[in-house]
């Protein structure tokens, strides 16, 4: 046996159990980081050729490993935007150079420019609706912008699209001529009305009202006017024509729907507004009341944002005064074949590393990803007992290496004072 040999197998097994230590300490400094996953330090053994009279001491190697795939516990908090992901997958986060890396760490909040970043700074990012219903990019970040709750601003959406729903009844008498809505005659008469309250470019909200008519059996007048014209108790005369008319036809022998040849919607132009179309395929004429089944437009009036709504599919809503829920953004998450040998770096990210697998993107609730959780942050998943446990092992193991270490010192002064 040499000793130095046996020295240096000391000093290996010293190092090892420094390194154990190193983890600990880590584990027990962020055992109140939100996200943070443990490192364990693994031993293997290094063995060193030997001959039948001699024995060579080795050495210990170690390799620090993380226990990113383990979950740490939920805790719930007062913020909407503290976010916890319950299942697989991880935040998609960037620096301030744009470079995106992955993170469970979910504790974020606005900064100034209205981003949502987490403690250490880094942007959370998504996709946005600026285009429609956003599609995650399977394979890759591109797509992904800073995620900006300050998007949902005061503003004003004209109403361009809306529809309506009613029966007319069958069993009326129809109108003259010459009586019509459309002719906007002080004497017009009508067979049915109802109003639809729609938006304009401002967001001012302009009444129209929508006269329906019957002209013949099976044949109805539809005609629009904007009751801010109209005159006060009677309405007509309007004091500008009607915005739109049509006609519609009904089919009595199927079920009184309308008819191939019919039309199935008007359209007409709000005033100081957009152009505005109203579907009316769903109207039918039967022999009974007047009734409205359904009725709805698009557009709202100006209304400021007073809260953040998040969805666990990851969609973020804008909730404005009014209670509309208008969408911002979708988060995106990531994950990789083998999570736990994802590269960490300071921050409590992770970049995708040699044996992780290839980064692949969805969103939470679909897939193999798990839902987001508003209003909770995962915990670290450090365990003190164990970490006080460890810290105590390596302790003793420390200690014990530094006896052998200085074992071999004094056997080598024995060795030494022999030529004395």
């Amino acid at each position: 046996m040499s000793l130095y040999g046996m020295m240096q197998t000391g000093a290996s097994g010293m190092n090892a159990q420094a390194n154990r230590l190193s983890t600990v300490a880590d584990n027990i400094a962020n055992s109140s980081t939100p996200g943070y996953k443990k490192a364990t330090t693994a031993f293997s053994s290094l063995i060193l050729p030997s001959s039948a009279g001699a024995y060579n001491s080795g050495a210990v190697n170690t390799n620090v490993r993380y226990s990113i795939d383990q979950a740490g516990p939920l805790q719930f908090t007062t913020s909407s935007t503290d976010l916890a992901i319950d299942g697989d997958g991880f935040f998609i986060v960037s620096d301030s150079n744009g470079n995106p890396f992955l993170t469970r760490a979910g504790s974020f909040i606005p900064n100034g420019d209205g981003n949502l970043v987490n403690a250490a700074g880094f942007t959370m990012m998504g996709y946005d609706y600026t285009s429609g219903v956003p599609a995650p990019v399977v394979n890759g970040f591109d797509g992904l912008v800073p995620v900006n709750i300050s998007a949902g601003s005061l503003s004003a959406t004209p109403s361009t699209l809306g529809n309506f729903k009613a029966n007319l009844d069958a069993s009326e008498t129809a109108v003259a001529a010459a009586q019509l809505p459309s002719t906007n005659s002080p004497t017009a008469e009508y067979t049915h009305k109802s109003s639809l309250v729609v938006y304009d470019n401002l967001g001012k909200e302009v009444l129209l009202d929508f006269y329906y008519t019957k002209t013949a059996d099976n044949t109805f007048e539809v005609a629009v006017y904007d009751r801010a014209t109209g005159t006060a108790g009677t309405s007509f005369p309007y004091g500008s024509p009607a915005l739109a008319t049509t006609t519609l036809d009904f089919d009595p022998a199927n079920n009184g729907v309308l008819t191939a040849a019919s039309a199935k919607d008007i359209t007409l132009a709000v005033p100081g507004g957009a152009s505005l179309t109203i579907d009316l395929k769903d109207m039918t004429q039967l022999n009974y009341k007047f009734t409205v089944d359904g009725a709805d437009v698009n557009g709202n009036s100006p209304s400021a944002v007073i809260d953040v709504v998040i969805s666990d599919d990851g969609t973020i809503y804008a909730k404005k005064e009014n209670g509309d829920l208008d969408p911002l953004y979708r988060i995106a998450l990531a994950n990789v074949a083998s999570p736990n040998n994802l590269r960490p770096l300071p921050g409590n990210v992770y970049a995708q590393g040699i044996d992780s697998g290839v980064v692949t993107t969805g969103f939470g609730s679909s897939g193999s990803f798990g839902k987001i959780i508003s209003g909770a942050q995962e915990g670290s998943n450090v365990d003190l007992a164990s970490e006080l446990t460890d810290m105590i092992s390596s302790q003793r193991s420390y200690t014990a290496n530094s006896k052998v270490f200085q074992t071999g010192s004094d056997l080598l002064d024995v060795l030494v004072n022999l030529k004395r």
